[in-house]
């Protein structure tokens, strides 16, 4: 099965769509950029009463959060809004699993919800089948609305259902002159407290933390995720170490929670392999250059979030150690991400960037890609 095998709407579908309904889907695709990228796709609903009128609106807030279907029939049911014999307007197909929540399909029939349209299929195999279940019990489906927007918004995602890996966050924190350590190696605290705390945020809601071992052997990092207090987060992420070298039973990364692993292997999408097999569904990568650079190279990261601080060291560490890019033509391109709070935001004295991979358009000139090899080093 290919992602774009079971992306594209049925044969024989209805796509006739009222203008009601293309406003209640934009509005939809506009609601799902408030959510977190991750190991679920972003996904807005919208309900549309009989006379065409919006009730209600609804997003998915990340992993382990009601779908943005239930979120939007939670609300309607929270200010007693009634939703029998209305329409539903979904960005992707309704889930039909049971996973950490229970399947859309199910809530969306108890609502007495009469009309579904969802903009693409989910190719996810475990949540696909939505719409045949919908069907059965008697509610009309469409699809195919807002196709090319709904893609766009998780393309990434998409890519990295399809390839059988988890979807990668990268994290930099970095000088304006894109350093992550002074020339002494001191690095605590480029970013600002605020930063810090954003990125805890960020490492409750993943499944694994990754990083090379010259990060373990130099810094000696703990990787848990914090609260705003300083303890330890109800969830934390798998600390995950790649690299040949092996890890020194000193090392603050294994701890006494059996989270810790070891990754035998330079090659990221190894690693990657290595941590699906084992349920991880979002790695973000953190560390030293080498290994922001591995990543960046090998065309693996969806999703970049850049620490930047006013500071300027003039020497010392480079954020990235080269990406194999020796004419311009050949840059790797990016697009400011507006999901998860917007694409530059001020956290204290620092910005956050939020970047995505740009969409692939064709070319005269094809864009290479650095190896991950020429990357590596010795992480």
């Amino acid at each position: 099965m290919t992602g774009a095998a079971k992306l594209q709407p049925a044969a024989g579908v209805v796509t006739a769509f009222s203008a009601d309904e293309t406003r209640a889907m934009e509005d939809a695709l506009q609601a799902a950029l408030q959510g977190p990228r991750g190991a679920n796709p972003l996904v807005g609903a919208v309900v549309v009463g009989p006379d065409g009128r919006r009730l209600v609106t609804g997003h998915h807030r990340g992993a382990g959060t009601p779908h943005a279907e239930a979120d939007a029939i939670t609300q309607a049911a929270a200010v007693g809004l009634d939703l029998a014999g209305c329409t539903m307007m979904v960005t992707l197909e309704p889930c039909n699993h049971v996973g950490r929540t229970g399947p859309c399909t199910e809530a969306i029939i108890a609502a007495g919800i009469t009309d579904v349209v969802y903009a693409v299929d989910d190719p996810h195999d475990p949540a696909a089948g939505g719409a045949a279940t919908l069907r059965a019990a008697g509610v009309r489906v469409r699809s195919g609305l807002g196709a090319d927007e709904a893609l766009d918004l998780n393309r990434r995602w998409f890519e990295a259902v399809a390839a059988r890996r988890p979807f990668v966050t990268l994290h930099i924190a970095q000088t304006l002159d894109a350093r992550i350590a002074a020339e002494d190696g001191t690095s605590q605290w480029i970013s600002s407290p605020e930063s810090l705390a954003d990125n805890h945020g960020i490492r409750s809601r993943i499944d694994a933390i990754l990083v090379g071992t010259q990060t373990v052997l130099v810094d000696n990092p703990r990787l848990t995720a914090r609260d705003a207090s300083g303890d330890p987060a109800p969830k934390q992420p798998v600390r995950a170490v790649m690299g040949i070298r092996g890890i020194p039973d000193s090392a603050a990364i294994l701890g006494d929670d059996g989270l810790a692993v070891h990754l035998p292997t330079r090659d990221p999408q190894e690693a990657l392999s290595m941590l699906y097999k084992t349920g991880i569904r979002h790695v973000m990568v953190e560390g030293g250059s080498r290994i922001l650079s591995a990543f960046l190279s090998a065309g693996l990261v969806d999703e970049l979030i850049v620490y930047l601080a006013p500071t300027l060291l003039g020497s010392g560490t480079p954020a990235l150690n080269g990406l194999g890019i020796t004419s311009l033509p050949d840059a790797q391109h990016w697009e400011w991400d507006a999901s998860d709070g917007g694409a530059v935001r001020t956290l204290g004295r620092d910005l956050r960037l939020h970047l995505r991979p740009q969409r692939k358009v064709a070319l005269d000139h094809q864009p290479t890609r650095g190896t991950a090899e020429q990357a590596q080093g010795g992480f």
